[in-house]
């Protein structure tokens, strides 16, 4: 079947975002990144910044940290937890999005809420620590945390998310269609793999 439908998640600073929006380029299919949150934002209510962060990073470093966060009451999102109310929302968005047809959704969890569908594809973007230390600080500047202790923090908070919602290991090659290393064959070159491997996927 045609694989229409890519979802790139990614370590933070890999440049899995921008391999994202370069195979919707090349492909002349819309990008889902922004506008996700956008949409999330506007059915959940939540400010577009909180959904940006909570949509999927783990409260803390830790499973246990979703036990701590704060509980919903009844007649308010249904009772749920405020990260089960978005998890819920950001749902039913991504399989909006791709009923619409095809397209690219980075992050989010998409590989795992699309993974009946037959007709995605799904990519993992990684690189090695200094390979991305030196993007992010690049890209976004210094802070007050090292570049370092920032991609354990991303890292460690999108995986810890992951495994809570999916009970799978991010980053795990049997999740994927194909995992590529940026820090390797560059951000270009991944793009260029995951648009060839599309065009030739209904052949």
């Amino acid at each position: 079947m045609k694989k229409n439908i890519i979802t790139i998640s990614r370590q933070f600073g890999s440049g899995g975002r921008t391999v994202g929006h370069l195979i919707a380029e090349k492909l002349g299919i819309p990008f889902y990144d922004k506008e996700l949150v956008d949409h999330i934002a506007l059915e959940s209510g939540f400010a577009p910044k909180f959904v940006e962060e909570h949509g999927e990073h783990s409260p803390g470093k830790s499973v246990f940290s979703y036990a701590f966060a704060p509980q919903g009451v009844p007649g308010v999102m249904n009772g749920l937890s405020t990260a089960d109310f978005l998890w819920n929302i950001q749902c039913g968005a991504i399989m909006q999005l791709a009923e619409k047809g095809p397209c690219v959704i980075v992050g989010r969890n998409a590989d795992y809420i699309l993974k009946d569908r037959k007709d995605c594809f799904h990519a993992f973007i990684y690189a090695d620590k200094e390979f991305r230390a030196e993007r992010i600080v690049r890209l976004y500047g210094e802070s007050d945390k090292s570049p370092l202790a920032r991609l354990q923090d991303k890292d460690k908070r999108r995986s810890v998310n992951y495994q809570h919602y999916t009970g799978r290991v991010w980053g795990a090659s049997e999740n994927y269609d194909i995992c590529l290393n940026t820090g390797t064959i560059g951000v270009e070159t991944a793009a260029d793999i995951i648009v060839s491997l599309i065009k030739n996927s209904d052949e």
